[in-house]
């Protein structure tokens, strides 16, 4: 059998997201993803910004974020052993799992490890060894850390206070060489999920799991996800490469370098998201009204 010569020189990567942009172009999505709207925003860490790091900040707009680092029970030792933050792909791909699960089953307790394993497999992830383990890790930085969210909105600050989970069932590794602790249930905590009932953003989880081994193409995309429909139509907004660099820029020093990096991770957001209208130059970006990934749908209230 003779192969199509035209995908012979595509990566599997290209493949992916050559697949992917053609699927969402075709037909809805079978399953809906979900993130607040805040974390759309403001991202965390692309690296591990070292152990003794223990605080985050950033600011985008009239979005503010930061997350302190937490301890949790060693169920070895029964000792508090510090966690450090969150960072890589690994929990912006946690925290999209608990918001949609939050959401979907309209509960803030979810059974990680259940439902964990199902959301690796609808991204294409391997279920076991490495990815699960550096999943559950994340998960339980996550969970032992602090969040502090905050909007201005007409003059006025409103900020959560709150940790994205009030509590959560840790069991030990029954290696012992894993040293990690491994949520097994969480619940999210009352303030964080009334929140998220109020500012759930909807994800194509098609285009999640294309751009699920970039953390700053995940950032991109549900950036772009809960910007480009509340652009006024008509009225496009243009972004300068200053103000991008402080979003995405982390880890580059020169603008010229990040541009280099935006760009080509906008190409792969782009074919994710391709009723996304972005125009680019030497300027910055300019973001026109489009169609947000999953269109509006009237849904029953989920939350009082």
């Amino acid at each position: 059998m003779i192969k199509d010569p035209s995908r012979l020189t595509l990566t599997r990567h290209q493949q992916r997201l050559l697949d992917t942009s053609t699927a969402i172009r075709n037909a809805p999505p079978d399953r809906i993803n979900f993130l607040h709207a805040v974390q759309c925003q403001c991202g965390i860490p692309y690296k591990n910004p070292g152990e003794g790091v223990l605080q985050w900040d950033r600011k985008q707009g009239k979005a503010s974020l930061r997350i302190e680092a937490g301890s949790a029970i060693d169920p070895s030792t029964g000792d508090f052993k510090r966690l450090g933050l969150p960072y890589g792909e690994k929990p912006r791909l946690v925290l999209i799992h608990l918001a949609t699960e939050a959401v979907r089953t309209d509960s803030p307790v979810v059974d990680v490890e259940e439902s964990m394993t199902a959301f690796a497999r609808s991204l294409g992830l391997e279920t076991n060894g490495q990815q699960l383990k550096s999943l559950k890790d994340q998960l339980a930085r996550l969970a032992a850390a602090t969040v502090r969210m905050g909007v201005v909105e007409e003059g006025r600050a409103v900020q959560v206070n709150t940790q994205f989970v009030s509590a959560f069932d840790l069991w030990f590794p029954k290696q012992p060489d894993q040293r990690v602790l491994w949520p097994s249930t969480v619940r999210l905590s009352e303030e964080y999920f009334r929140s998220l009932g109020q500012h759930a953003v909807p994800l194509d989880n098609r285009a999640v799991a294309a751009l699920s081994s970039s953390s700053m193409a995940l950032d991109v995309y549900v950036w772009l996800a809960q910007r480009l429909h509340r652009v006024p139509v008509a009225k496009p907004q243009f972004i300068a490469w200053t103000s991008l660099h402080e979003q995405f820029g982390q880890g580059f020093a020169r603008i010229r370098d990040f541009r280099r990096k935006f760009l080509q991770t906008l190409h792969h957001v782009g074919s994710a998201y391709p009723a996304a209208r972005i125009s680019a130059d030497d300027s910055g970006l300019t973001l026109s009204n489009s169609p947000p990934p999953v269109a509006p749908r009237p849904t029953p209230s989920r939350l009082p």
